[in-house]
């Protein structure tokens, strides 16, 4: 037996005396809520069905509440405030934009695959700072998605449509390009949107691909290509002149193609795998794995 508590006995007679309580007087249900009567001015369901007419007629859709409001008043009519106009479409679900609205087309994410060197390549032009603050020179270059190899380059004053064109058709003569082998992807630059080039392109059999809009990372290659130039420690802040940027634009892509281990293709250089050189230089790697 436990320890005896007088406290103990007078807590379980309150509680007893709670509970005979509850069940003698058992708790009364609410009240029902009272509807609230309807302000004397408000508006009548005709009334409102009235507004709400006007609200969608095609002369007064393309404004607010508040234009139509004031353009009620105007006319020297007035049926309601522009808080009720507001309070009434909401009941009705059309508070949203009920303007007409221009619809953007659907662009699809391009989605293309290179199994081989000289069947991808992706073009892009970027910017060098010049000798003087708003002066720059244009880089346009050609790259090889396949071997991320620089296939083509050029460095001039001014970005032009004919210059792409030259840069593209020396490409494909020094690479040995077929008809309906190659295609080329974009952004939707000035450059690489003109129709001339859509059409000097169909002339070449070359297939055109372009980015979707105001989407960077649909021409990832390019971009990290890019980057790679601009974060190495010798480029230079400002080139001080166009003979200058070619200069140092040539040992780059040399140094880029032929010993940049690039980690995007096994750390190979991109020109030995745009060649077919990549797989013997892999299989010596490997034996020396295995003997080690």
């Amino acid at each position: 037996m436990g320890e005896y508590h007088p406290q103990d006995v007078a807590c379980a007679r309150d509680l007893n005396r709670a509970a005979v309580y509850r069940f003698a007087h058992p708790p009364k249900p609410p009240a029902p809520k009272k509807p609230h009567p309807a302000p004397p001015r408000s508006l009548t369901p005709q009334e409102q069905q009235r507004v709400l007419s006007l609200l969608r007629s095609e002369r007064l859709l393309d404004q607010t509440p508040r234009q139509l409001y004031a353009t009620l008043l105007d006319e020297g009519s007035y049926l309601c405030s522009w808080r009720t106009m507001y309070r009434l479409l909401s009941e009705a679900g059309e508070v949203s934009e009920r303007r007409s609205q221009r619809q953007k087309p659907v662009y699809q994410k391009p989605e293309l695959l290179a199994v081989a060197a000289n069947q991808l390549w992706r073009w892009d032009i970027t910017k060098l700072k010049g000798p003087q603050k708003g002066q720059h020179y244009h880089l346009y270059v050609l790259l090889d998605v396949y071997s991320r190899c620089v296939v083509g380059w050029w460095v001039a004053e001014h970005e032009s449509a004919q210059l792409a064109e030259q840069l593209i058709a020396e490409s494909c003569a020094r690479e040995g390009i077929g008809r309906e082998q190659l295609t080329i992807h974009s952004d939707r630059g000035a450059v690489m949107t003109r129709r001339p080039v859509a059409v000097w392109f169909s002339d070449l059999g070359i297939t055109k691909s372009h980015s979707r809009p105001h989407v960077s990372n649909d021409n990832p290659y390019r971009e990290a290509q890019f980057k790679t130039l601009k974060y190495q420690p010798q480029f230079p802040e400002r080139f001080g002149s166009l003979e200058d940027a070619r200069t140092f634009l040539q040992r780059f892509f040399a140094w880029y193609n032929h010993e940049h281990c690039h980690s995007g293709i096994g750390l190979v250089p991109p020109a030995s795998l745009h060649t077919g050189e990549a797989h013997q230089r892999q299989e010596r790697r490997r034996q020396v794995l295995v003997a080690a």
